[in-house]
């Protein structure tokens, strides 16, 4: 079995946790050591059966371990892959696939990317590295989502969309067949996007608008 610490021991890094269980259940693969958090009141503590080992300054001298980031905020977890990349330039990323994930062979998935429970991916898509799928979430064929790209749960992506680098798409919210979100962008839960979204903007509403943009 292979080491793994997963960084970010809150909410999402608990339901990770989880995932791994699962994959394990069906395919002894991981070896989960436990967390990395840069929170100092949770240091040495026990979640969920797994100890918080360390902050990110603790994975400098790792070897022969896989790490994957369970942050869920797109520009917050760029930040801590960038600062963890810059300690330990040869550190492995691991990618975690849910064993309930329906999803043809014809789908190219980056490094240290997570895809939760009951999701459905289709055909001929290309996702990026350290891309969160949550629960429940569908993709259709064709659709391209960058690097940093957080989908929470529910949201449903039809085909040859594009999801910009680092954006967020929030929960329940659809995209219809064609259209792009802009990188860095937010699209409120339960928004239907019907128009291409811009970069660096926060888009709400059925249908989406732009209600903010900035750097």
């Amino acid at each position: 079995m292979k080491k793994l610490i997963i960084i970010g021991a809150s909410g999402f890094g608990r339901e990770v946790a989880w995932l791994v269980e699962r994959i394990n259940k069906q395919n002894p693969t991981w070896d989960l050591i436990g967390f990395v958090d840069d929170n100092p009141k949770i240091q040495g503590e026990i979640i969920n059966g797994y100890p918080v080992i360390g902050d990110c300054n603790s994975l400098k001298n790792i070897q022969d371990t896989f790490v994957v980031c369970a942050v869920g905020a797109s520009k917050m977890r760029k930040s801590i892959i960038d600062k963890i990349c810059l300690i330990n330039p040869n550190i492995k990323f691991a990618t975690l696939i849910d064993p309930s994930v329906e999803m043809s062979n014809l789908v190219k998935i980056g490094k240290g990317t997570i895809i939760c429970a009951h999701t459905i991916i289709t055909v001929n898509i290309e996702i990026g590295s350290h891309v969160i799928i949550n629960l429940d979430c569908t993709i259709g064929h064709d659709a391209v989502l960058r690097d940093f790209v957080t989908l929470y749960p529910s949201v449903n992506v039809s085909g040859a969309t594009y999801i910009g680098e680092c954006s967020e798409l929030g929960t329940g919210m659809q995209i219809i067949q064609g259209k792009s979100i802009g990188a860095h962008s937010i699209v409120g839960a339960g928004a239907v996007v019907i128009k291409d979204i811009p970069e660096k903007c926060t888009a709400v509403g059925s249908p989406a608008k732009p209600i903010k943009f900035f750097e």
